[in-house]
């Protein structure tokens, strides 16, 4: 099972909630060698729908992949460094296909590297999504579309933040889903090819894998500004997302703002970041004093900063599979918010963070949110108590 050496949550167990998380949004199964028949009131089941964006807009997405031809992959030497990313836009009304949440191809391969047996391995392909492909996009303002890149958990891919893009984009963002080559259980690259998570196997530093990821989100950044009609650039990652978006924010003056969403930070430096940054935690794990790499963080924050924590969140709750979970009652300790409330406090503080960032402050706004929302806290500092 994928695990990342160096402080904070073991890979291992995550992975195994992960595998528990696709367990329970599989009611059905498919009859073949091995796997049993599903019930006759199994057989009626259909797949779940992501939450439906609130924004004004429909959403588009295109897909592409980006090579970075100046450096050699680290899990993969002989290829240099290949990005797929997912594009999700402000769109017009269209009738054009819906996009797929993942391939039966890669359905296949993540329910296989987090050992989940017993059902049909097109399960994860039947998740519906919201965004049409390759929709007309709207006509952008006079200085394009604020942009946020997206970066997912370490063997998770990019599409388990789908539900977020859907919903910045439905808000006038342009979102990018960055999936970094062979760090995820499945990645379908537009020429037809689905690579595995080589990382997976090799027990890497964390400092390394936030490092790498984050000339990653550099290199997206530079491409998109060069060939997009965008602005504004920010970042958010969960989990070794979260501590990319840490690094990129600390290497790269081009970003404006990052989220770090109840990762561990890795990094192998000390300079100070004074650009806006929050610290978004899940329960225990986002109080101060549990994470010492948190603590460490905060201090070598010199700009607008948050330290946000979530009580009764869980450290999948700020992503697809927490809904997942919610919509058919099979919520574990990882997920304890009900209702789907883990995905609306996720969009809202995000959307909160975001708009705020594009006015160059952090403060009213948010905590307005926050006031309505009694399951944020809000925090001062390592050895700050909670604050409603």
């Amino acid at each position: 099972m994928p695990k990342v050496t160096g402080a904070g949550r073991p890979l291992r167990r995550r992975a195994a909630l992960v595998a528990a998380a696709m367990l329970a949004v599989a009611p059905a199964a498919a009859s073949g060698p091995g796997v049993a028949a599903p019930a006759p009131e199994e057989a009626a089941w259909t797949a779940p729908a992501l939450p439906a964006p609130t924004g004004a807009r429909p959403v588009g997405l295109r897909t592409t992949e980006l090579r970075d031809t100046s450096r050699r992959d680290p899990w993969n030497p002989a290829r240099a460094r290949e990005l797929t990313v997912s594009l999700w836009y402000p769109a017009r009304a269209s009738k054009a296909p819906r996009a797929r949440y993942v391939t039966v191809r890669e359905s296949e391969m993540i329910l296989r590297r987090h050992r989940v047996e017993g059902v049909p391995a097109d399960l994860l392909s039947r998740i519906r999504v919201h965004a049409r492909v390759a929709a007309p996009p709207v006509a952008a303002p006079g200085r394009g579309l604020p942009l946020v890149l997206l970066s997912p958990g370490f063997a998770l891919p990019r599409s388990s933040l789908t539900g977020l893009a859907e919903e910045l984009a439905s808000r006038g963002y342009a979102v990018a889903g960055v999936d970094h080559a062979y760090e995820a259980a499945a990645i379908r690259h537009p020429d037809g090819r689905v690579t595995g998570c080589l990382a997976c196997e090799r027990r890497p530093e964390g400092a390394m894998v936030a490092a790498t990821r984050a000339a990653d989100l550099s290199f997206v950044r530079q491409r998109l500004i060069r060939s997009a009609d965008v602005y504004k650039r920010q970042l958010v990652g969960h989990s070794m997302g979260g501590a990319a978006a840490f690094e990129a924010l600390r290497t790269d003056p081009g970003f404006a703002l990052g989220v770090n969403m109840d990762g561990t930070v890795h990094t192998s430096g000390r300079t100070r970041l004074d650009r806006p940054f929050v610290l978004l935690g899940a329960g225990e794990h986002g109080r101060p004093g549990s994470d010492r790499t948190w603590d460490r963080a905060w201090q070598d924050l010199s700009g607008r900063r948050r330290w946000i924590s979530v009580d009764g969140a869980g450290h999948l709750s700020f992503t697809d599979y927490a809904p997942l979970l919610e919509r058919i009652g099979r919520a574990g300790p990882e997920v304890t918010l009900p209702s789907g409330d883990g995905s609306r406090i996720t969009r809202e503080l995000v959307v909160a963070l975001l708009d705020e960032g594009l006015l160059h402050r952090l403060g009213p706004r948010l905590d307005a949110v926050a006031r309505h929302l009694p399951e944020v806290r809000r925090h001062d500092g390592p050895q700050d108590p909670a604050t409603g």
